[in-house]
């Protein structure tokens, strides 16, 4: 082995050695400068180095401080001696591997603190769409900074791509009574949904009819929801390409008059909720059919200041007559209200509704079967918390006029051009009052139509009711 690879490889040592012979010469009292006298001890330096094949190892044993390349002072030759423990240098082979590692637990503590989003994994998991109402610019074109602080907000924004889901409803009510703003202003541009909460029995026999309505929209603009009875579950029913597919949100059983019926309303409210673009919420039934063309629905209730619950004192015994003193004192007999069970309401009323733990647990308890939830809670709540935002009146025409305990039903021999003009002109629709304005235009939809009522009015749609 040549001496000056053995010079080169443990130069290093040898400026130690050096160092601390100063040192020490500094320690006695000596000046830096003053050379030490040689001592006569033999100092053995063992280094380790790289060859570009193989390693090796070599001593250098100092006499005085100095050695030739053979590891000779010139005088005896002792035995080798090992170095002490822990002085020995790290081979170099170990240290790549072990920057590697250092390198990548930096990165990945790195990530972590950026993205700063697991926090959200305690919410209910939801499934997302691949396609967002939220037309944001690819993820690939923004920079890495900007994606980063843009995925928190986007699984806030983005709607879940099926209603079902496995949360129980306490779960549910409580995901759906967030509130991510108070001022009405979004940190996005948000383009504000209608959603559609179809309360069924089960089938939807003028789903046909409402396809045809919801085609002269995008998706962006409006949501479904239905709720039917828990054995009628057939997410095959309607084909991906309809309004409907996989749109049935769990549910429970429902029985009329009674307290189930809020039970099912407030379920249809939280599961809407849970898509933040949702701002207007309407109630329909199976045998529900819109009464004009979709612009002109969204337009009416997208630009409306106030939502529409039908909500007034009968001093009747149909009206106060049914109030369950155990409402005191959260509910007077003076604040008892009642109304059509139809309603429309935006957003904020929603929130009301669903994240209700005042008058919830009051109406469950005192209101027995003759006392009509349905007709009677939605109606006095608003009444009591939302004064000034609801006007008295519901979107929805319902003929009562035949009397008895269920408004009229409409057969197939019913619909014919006259009676679907009547519905959609001011004979039908009267006056009401529209954003403090006199308006002619009141009911947005219409029922009860049987089944057989599709066939006409599937025909004229088209011409009477703008759609088709």
């Amino acid at each position: 082995m040549h001496g000056l690879q053995v010079e080169t490889a443990c130069s290093f040592l040898q400026n130690s050695l050096h160092v601390r012979r100063r040192r020490a010469g500094r320690d006695r009292g000596q000046p830096l400068n003053q050379t030490i006298p040689e001592s006569k001890s033999e100092t053995t330096i063992h280094c380790y180095f790289l060859h570009p094949k193989k390693s090796h190892s070599a001593e250098i044993r100092m006499l005085g401080g100095v050695a030739d390349d053979n590891g000779k002072d010139g005088g005896s030759n002792p035995a080798p001696t090992r170095p002490p423990p822990g002085r020995a240098a790290l081979p170099t082979q170990l240290l790549r591997p072990l920057l590697l590692v250092a390198l990548l637990a930096t990165c990945f503590l790195a990530v972590v603190v950026l993205l700063g989003g697991s926090a959200y994994s305690v919410l209910p998991r939801l499934s997302v769409p691949a396609d967002s109402a939220l037309h944001a610019p690819p993820s690939s074109s923004l920079p890495q900074r900007v994606r980063l602080r843009q995925a928190p907000l986007e699984r806030w924004t983005r709607a879940p791509s099926t209603a079902w889901h496995d949360m129980t409803d306490e779960e549910l009510l409580w995901a759906a009574s967030w509130r991510p703003t108070k001022t009405g202003r979004y940190p996005y541009r948000r383009v504000p949904k209608v959603a559609f909460l179809f309360l069924t029995r089960g089938p939807l026999p003028l789903a046909p009819l409402w396809e045809r309505f919801f085609a002269g929209a995008g998706r962006e603009l409006y949501s479904v929801y239905v709720h039917a009875m828990p054995g009628y579950h057939r997410p095959d029913d309607f084909p991906p390409s309809s309004p409907f597919h996989r749109r049935q949100v769990p549910s429970q059983v429902v029985e009329w008059g009674e307290v189930s019926m809020v039970d099912a309303e407030r379920r249809l409210l939280a599961n809407a909720l849970l898509d933040p673009a949702n701002e207007r919420f309407v109630l329909v039934s199976e045998s529900c059919i819109p009464l004009f063309g979709f612009p002109v629905v969204y337009d009416y209730l997208t630009r409306s200041r106030q939502s529409f619950v039908s909500s007034y004192d009968d001093t009747g015994p149909g009206g106060r007559g049914r109030y369950p003193g155990g409402l005191a004192p959260e509910v007077s007999l003076e604040q008892w209200r009642k109304g059509s069970q139809w309603f429309e309401m935006d957003r904020a009323l929603a929130v009301v509704v669903v994240a209700d733990e005042r008058y919830y647990p009051k109406f469950r308890e005192h209101c027995i079967p003759t006392c009509y939830t349905d007709e009677h809670y939605v109606q006095t709540v608003l009444s009591i918390e939302a004064q000034g935002r609801v006007a008295n009146r519901s979107v929805t025409w319902t003929d009562w006029s035949w009397g008895g305990a269920h408004p009229a039903t409409f057969w197939e021999a019913h619909v014919d051009e006259a009676f679907l003009k009547r519905l959609t002109t001011k004979a039908g629709q009267g006056n009401c009052t529209y954003n403090g304005r006199t308006s002619e235009l009141c009911f947005l939809f219409a029922r009860k139509f049987a089944p057989n009522a599709l066939q006409p009015l599937l025909t004229l749609a088209p011409k009477m009711l703008g759609y088709g």
